[in-house]
């Protein structure tokens, strides 16, 4: 398996790459680009020594489920879509998982609730008008289901966590915007174009925090 370093490179090579293909309509080498990078920061995680620890296998899962998202929103289908939210959404509930098993701080999770909530009500209130029926409850949920992973990841700082749980935590909420963005309120500017190297970089400091928390 290569070094880490030469993986996180594969990753961002990748992405760029899948920036650029999808800005050229190329959707299907497109999907080749996102297989790679993703797969390689699921190895990025085995390579850090992902499976010798609870909170290591824990943010394994959740990049395995991220993986398995990636996929499904590489289909434009509603149906996809919610295939793609759900595996996203239990790979953001394993992340908090891992982040409870690290272990976290009252003190520091109450401190991040107001913020994050704040900022979680705003982004229903822009989204609202644009979930239908079917849409509505799901992306509440998932909404919920984020922010208290941002919250958890925080915390884990009150217990020695890596700042790379919360870089990536954060990163990856920010990510999320730039999806829902596309594909709910449908914008006309291509989001992705911040939005995957946002979440790419997410994924690639949960990877690597898997190195810095093996005792756990």
């Amino acid at each position: 398996m290569l070094p880490p370093r030469h993986l996180v490179a594969l990753v961002a090579i990748a992405c760029v790459l899948l920036v650029a293909l999808l800005l050229q309509g190329h959707t299907l080498p497109a999907a080749g680009a996102k297989f790679v990078a993703s797969s390689a920061f699921v190895a990025l995680a085995v390579r850090g020594g992902a499976v010798a620890s609870a909170f290591g296998r824990l943010i394994l899962a959740g990049l395995v489920l991220s993986w398995c998202g990636d996929l499904f929103l590489v289909g434009a289908s509603r149906h996809a879509f919610l295939a793609g939210l759900t595996a996203f959404l239990l790979a953001h509930l394993a992340y908090a998982g891992a982040f409870l098993r690290h272990g976290v701080d009252r003190g520091w999770a109450v401190a991040a609730f107001l913020p994050v909530a704040v900022i979680a009500t705003t982004v229903w209130a822009w989204l609202a008008p644009y979930a239908t029926a079917d849409l509505s409850l799901p992306v509440r949920i998932y909404i919920v289901v984020i922010s208290l992973m941002v919250i958890l990841a925080i915390a884990t700082r009150g217990r020695g966590g890596s700042r790379l749980i919360v870089a990536g935590a954060i990163l990856f909420f920010a990510s999320d915007l730039s999806v829902a963005a596309l594909r709910l309120v449908q914008t006309t500017w291509p989001t992705y174009v911040i939005g995957l190297p946002l979440y790419y970089a997410g994924q690639v400091c949960l990877a690597l925090s898997v190195s810095q928390s093996r005792s756990h």
